[in-house]
């Protein structure tokens, strides 16, 4: 047999022995920045998405997330009195594309017929499109400009199966970014940034996503065994 007929064969064997999940998420979301309190997990503004996931083996999955979710975060709402003068407050939104790898602590084996239940951590790369402003004056000012933002998310969460084909889970992710813009501390321009930077320049922005996924689960049983 031709070699291409082989890795066709192959090919054809791999996309039907596999279980896929697609489904939504919604929960809530908050900042932690230069701006606003620092609590790690207080969402105060609503978050939704799609979630879809290629389950390779009963303890781990690739996994990709698409989320759009508003932020507010507000100076007087902060434990720092310094904040609490300042009074700076923004209202924001973010699209965020994700994508990484799903472990599970135990085996999570969706064709057993029985109901499934783990505790189960992720992890991946991500990024975020958000518009870009500054502060001035004491106001916020709209640069008419949107960035992304690339980050490293960080989940903790447990699922179960409520029936054959549904997963319900819930899940706390940390999102570390590897910028300073979102709050506005620091603008985009290089010309503003010099002017009307602020806050903390060593560290970088963090969001909370905190919420449920519900997914449904399709595809043949896998044989596991060819990975």
């Amino acid at each position: 047999m031709k070699p291409v007929y082989i890795l066709l064969l192959l090919s054809y064997n791999l996309s039907v022995a596999q279980i896929y999940e697609i489904g939504i998420f919604g929960g809530g979301s908050n900042f932690i920045g230069d701006v606003g309190e620092t609590t790690f997990i207080a969402p105060n503004e609503l978050s939704t998405g799609i979630v879809a996931k290629w389950n390779r083996s009963p303890r781990h999955s690739l996994r990709a997330s698409f989320i759009y979710s508003k932020f507010a975060a507000d100076d007087t709402n902060s434990d720092d009195p310094r904040r609490k003068l300042r009074g700076y407050n923004f209202n924001s939104s973010l699209l965020e594309v994700s994508v990484g790898m799903e472990f599970t602590f135990f085996e999570f084996d969706l064709h057993t017929g029985t109901t499934q239940a783990t505790p189960y951590i992720y992890t991946g790369i991500s990024m975020a499109n958000f518009p870009n402003f500054y502060y001035s004056g004491g106001r916020l000012v709209s640069e008419k400009t949107r960035s992304n933002a690339y980050g490293l998310p960080i989940a903790l969460g447990f699922k179960t199966t409520i029936t054959r084909h549904i997963v319900l889970a819930f899940e706390i992710a940390a999102h570390y970014t590897f910028s300073d813009e979102l709050d506005g501390s620091e603008p985009d321009t290089k010309n503003l940034r010099e002017r009307f930077r602020f806050g903390n320049f060593n560290n970088n922005d963090w969001y909370v996503f905190s919420g449920f996924t519900l997914t449904y689960t399709f595809g043949r049983k896998p044989c596991f065994c060819n990975y």
